[in-house]
């Protein structure tokens, strides 16, 4: 591990130690690491072609015409991008869903604006993580 110097200014540094507490860090040192990889992240992720792994999570009013069919007719399209999907009943008319997706980062993208932009879907989120390529013992390393 390397150590690095910098200079911060005072409304600045109150915020990392602020956060630092709020989410209980042990250093200024372990909160800023984490600002950086999650600024890392969101780089890889303009990378359209990257592999990555996300997750979709979205609530929707299920009583909009033909909505939940159209959603199911989507995941079932984009079957390849599909790992997962956690279906939850809120209330008597809102559903929320949590889909693991495993793919290009364009497709997966692609693919989350389709769901979160249909008539009935009330909330919508994509998290994306860069994918890791790695071996199986004597394999070549590759994605999966």
């Amino acid at each position: 591990m390397q150590r690095i110097t910098i200079t911060i200014d005072d409304d600045l540094l109150d915020v990392v130690d602020k956060l630092a507490a709020r989410r209980g860090y042990a250093s200024r040192s372990e909160a800023i690491r984490d600002l950086v990889r999650a600024a890392a992240v969101d780089e890889a992720a303009e990378d359209r072609a990257a592999p990555c792994w996300a997750t979709l999570t979205y609530v929707y009013d299920h009583h909009t015409r033909d909505l939940a069919r159209r959603i199911t007719g989507m995941q079932h399209h984009h079957h390849d991008l599909s790992v997962s999907t956690l279906h939850v009943h809120m209330d008597h008319h809102e559903c929320l869903e949590v889909s693991v997706l495993k793919g290009p980062v364009g497709e997966v993208r692609d693919f989350a604006d389709s769901v979160v932009t249909q008539r009935g879907v009330r909330f919508g989120r994509l998290q994306i993580f860069p994918g890791q390529a790695h071996a199986h013992g004597d394999g070549p390393a590759h994605d999966h």
